[in-house]
Formats: C-alpha cells, structure tokens, sequence
C-alpha cells in the first residue's frame, strides 16, 4: 500500500509501505477515506527534531471504513464507518477510566515506527476503546465526511482548550492563534455559548473564517499591542484564553490578555516555549491547565452536533488533495498558503 514516509526535514514522499494488517486479536484494520497534515507534523518538517530517523511514517488524522478485524473485536465489524482519534488507549487502564485517555498506560499514537494515517490502511490497536463508529454510515455523504473528520484531533482539541479555560454560557474568550486549532476554539467557544469571542491572528484569509465561526472581535497586532488590545475591548482583560500556538510570544499574550482570576487553556503543541511567569501567573491568581486533548472522550458528543446539523468545522480544510500530493500540501502549509490539507488516498 502507499503511505506518507518522513526522509528528513522538507523531505516526504509517498512510498510503498508494507500493507496494513491484523496482528493482535483486538485490531482492526481501517480503509482511509480521508487524512489530515496536522500543524504538529510541520515542526518535524521544519526541521525542529533533527535527531529524527529516515522512514518513519506519518499523519494521526484519519477516518474511514473497517476492512478487518481481530477475533476479539465485539464493538466494530467489518463495513464500518470509523473515526480514530489522534492517540489509541485500551479503554481499561486508571487513566481511560478518568477520562484522559491519552495517558493510556497501553496506548500509544500514530505513526513512526507505526502505520501512520497518511497512508491508504491503518491497523489500530485496541481498535474496540479506540474508534468511534459513526451511525447511519450508508447515509453519511462526502461532504459530512469532511464535517466529521476535523474532530479527530483539531476541533476536539480547540473544544479542550475552551474546557480548560472554563468557557461557559457568557464568558468572555481571546483565541490566540489562527491556524486550525485557534479557529476550532473559536467554534467551540461560540458553540459553549461564549458572548465575546477576540480572535487573535495574523492572516486576513483565516480571520474571516474565525468570524464565520463566531468571532466577535478580530485582533491583529502583536506582543503588548495585541494584549493591550484584548484589554481594551474587554474593559481589563477576558476570562478565558485559549492558548493555540505553542511559542513564547502566545504564551505572554495569553497570560497578559487574562483577566485577574481567570484561566488559560493550553494546548498549543509547545516549540519555542522557554518560561511562563509563575509569579505574576501566582499573584493575578490566573490558572493555566490544558495539555493533549483527550480527542477520544470528545469525540461522540461533537459527532452528535455534527451528525445533527449543529456544528461544522470543514471550512478548516481549505485544501483538499490526493494522497500523492501530500509533499505539495506539506509545503503549502509550510508556507502559509493553507490552514489545513485532507488528503484522499
């Protein structure tokens, strides 16, 4: 089968891989309908982890139809309409029964040494607690595969962040970042019933879509002039962020735009994060909480809205290519010249 294939930094190809197959009793193996380059592959490919090894695969957004399956497999069948989410778990351990299932103390993520959802099949472990079937599946047409596919880890993890940072009925929220996630968090701060929703961004393309989204406000500027800005239009600073960049201007943004007594959510993957300011943090008592969006204990509710009509974050994905296309989409995203690439095998 053909899989996306990291060779070193800006340097992916599309390559025969050993076919996907069922190796333990609980796996399944997943036809890919559709894939994602997620905004966390770029820093591989920008060269931010130079220790990695040629080969290894990639992509941890996917969905699509179960082709086989292991004799312990109960939940699924063969036929299956499926979405993974970005971290397998096993559905057994303390930290699945809590609910953060990406410490699955069995559980793992995608890609590397391992299929990768850049590929045309995927063998998912402890595929019965990992994937989540879409009802009606004969019914589900492509467009609403679009609609579903971003809750595989950028909408749950926009929606994660809202959840840290205790977005309710009438909060006021400042979404720093415009790449997929930020526009997620936008989307799920409005769909929390937030009242005052800032975008903070840098690109007029991507803006508009956050007001599409529901933002209320968009800031441009940077640095203390973003922040003095979120402050201005808020009378002294919001209740909530949603930190969705991962590098040290977002994170002093984040924390100078919070009002004393309010809360962060972080979930930026962080790159060029060297300190956050505990004091100042200890003495406004602002709290910063997030991490890794558990995208599994997400995902049915957020299926649910947009199996329903009620939620819609396909407009994330601006660019749509071929599977062997990927290197072009990993560029244009590089690049800027698109939010999010799905690609098709």
């Amino acid at each position: 089968m053909r899989a996306v294939v990291y060779h070193g930094p800006r340097d992916v190809r599309v390559e025969q891989v050993p076919d996907a197959s069922v190796q333990d009793a609980g796996d399944v193996v997943v036809r890919v309908l559709r894939a994602c380059i997620c905004g966390s592959d770029l820093w591989s490919y920008r060269g931010y982890h130079p220790d990695l090894p040629s080969g290894l695969r990639t992509g941890h957004e996917f969905l699509g139809v179960v082709e086989d399956a292991g004799r312990d497999v109960r939940a699924l069948s063969r036929g299956d309409l499926v979405l993974a989410p970005f971290y397998y778990c096993d559905g057994t351990c303390e930290y699945c029964r809590a609910g953060l299932t990406t410490s699955c103390t069995g559980g793992g993520g995608w890609g590397g040494t391992s299929d990768g959802g850049q590929g045309e099949a995927v063998r998912v472990p402890h595929a019965d607690a990992t994937l989540v079937a879409v009802p009606g599946a004969a019914g589900i047409s492509d467009a609403m595969l679009t609609s579903l596919l971003p809750l595989t880890d950028v909408m749950s993890t926009g929606h994660h962040a809202c959840v840290s940072a205790g977005v309710g009925q009438g909060s006021s929220v400042a979404v720093i970042g415009d790449g997929a996630v930020g526009l997620c968090a936008v989307l799920a701060a409005a769909r929390l019933g937030a009242e005052r929703i800032i975008a903070v961004g840098h690109h007029e393309d991507r803006l508009e879509v956050a007001t599409l989204f529901g933002a209320t406000d968009v800031v441009t500027a940077r640095g203390e002039e973003a922040v003095a800005a979120v402050r201005e239009l808020t009378d002294g600073g919001v209740q909530s962020v949603c930190e969705c960049v991962g590098n040290q201007s977002a994170v002093d943004t984040a924390l100078g735009a919070v009002r004393d007594g309010g809360r962060i959510g972080w979930v930026g993957v962080p790159a060029d994060v060297t300190g956050f300011d505990m004091r100042a943090a200890f003495g406004r008592n602002v709290s910063l909480t997030g991490g890794v969006a558990p995208a599994r204990d997400y995902i049915p509710e957020l299926m649910a809205d947009v199996l329903a009509g009620r939620l819609d974050p396909s407009p994330v994905l601006d660019l749509p290519l071929a599977l062997d296309d990927a290197a072009d989409g990993y560029r244009r995203m590089d690049e800027r010249t698109a939010i999010k690439v799905m690609l098709t095998p």
